[in-house]
């Protein structure tokens, strides 16, 4: 596994930043036009990893694809927006901490910054899952969406900081794109800081409900898609919805398309 990622790992760091340089040239090709504020985000221009959130030599990359596999047709068979989507790999087995494994996030630190927790309504993306990945750490061996925020809460007064971290429900079909993930009425969630317990830890998780029922105060810090630090993991997430808007991933860059 490490060699297979090690191989990739300089042309993907010159992918990468190509398609800054893309972005940065073409913004008016993938920025949206901002309605509001409302927990949507909404700006286009401040995806990337986030690097304080990086460990070990993980790769998450904007690319086309991937289409297929071979044999599949139909929409199971390529990105479901676009061309494009988050290529995300992951080691389980490859640093000297402990746990050796990997983790990397893909998000936006700027756009979300102050949003209500409260106010996310609708949340969730598509995942393009492997039988290796399966074989790897079992069918729920998925990415996460995380919310860093200010839990907010007065029981807890100097508590500034948690992630809400969703663990996805486990996908019917491998080698092919699933459908919608509903991150609001599938899977589990929990908070990093057990601000909650005995609800929503890891060891306990809970419905999106329950958790935003327990954060009235909280605001967002940022918003990501990430992966780590459990098993390995090579595949990609497109389509992820919060609230009014899909960030569709693309090899140039991501865009903001506002739904409903």
């Amino acid at each position: 596994m490490k060699a297979r990622i090690g191989l990739r790992r300089g042309r993907t760091l010159v992918a990468v930043a190509l398609a800054a340089i893309v972005t940065s040239a073409l913004t008016g090709s993938v920025s949206a036009v901002a309605d509001g504020h409302s927990g949507d985000g909404i700006g286009a221009d401040h995806w990337g990893v986030i690097t304080r959130n990086t460990i070990g030599s993980p790769v998450a990359a904007l690319r086309d694809g991937p289409f297929g596999s071979f044999g599949v047709t139909g929409s199971a068979s390529r990105p479901p927006y676009g061309n494009g989507s988050l290529g995300i790999e992951v080691a389980d087995d490859s640093t000297s901490l402990t746990p050796p494994s990997e983790k990397v996030d893909f998000g936006n630190e700027v756009d979300f910054y102050g949003s209500r927790v409260r106010d996310l309504t609708r949340l969730g993306f598509h995942v393009f899952q492997t039988g290796e990945n399966v074989g790897y750490g079992g069918i729920r061996n998925l990415p996460n969406i995380r919310f860093e925020i200010n839990p907010r809460l007065p029981s807890l007064p100097g508590d500034t900081y948690s992630t809400m971290v969703w663990s996805p429900p486990a996908v019917a079909q491998a080698n092919q794109w699933s459908g919608f993930l509903d991150a609001t009425t599938t899977g589990d969630w929990f908070l990093s800081g057990n601000e909650l317990a005995p609800l929503c830890t890891q060891s306990s998780p809970c419905s999106f409900t329950t958790l935003r029922n327990g954060l009235q105060q909280a605001t967002i810090l940022t918003v990501a898609v990430g992966k780590g630090r459990d098993h390995n993991w090579v595949g990609a997430v497109d389509g992820l919805r919060i609230n009014r808007y899909v960030y569709d991933f693309e090899a140039d860059g991501v865009r903001a398309r506002r739904v409903g």
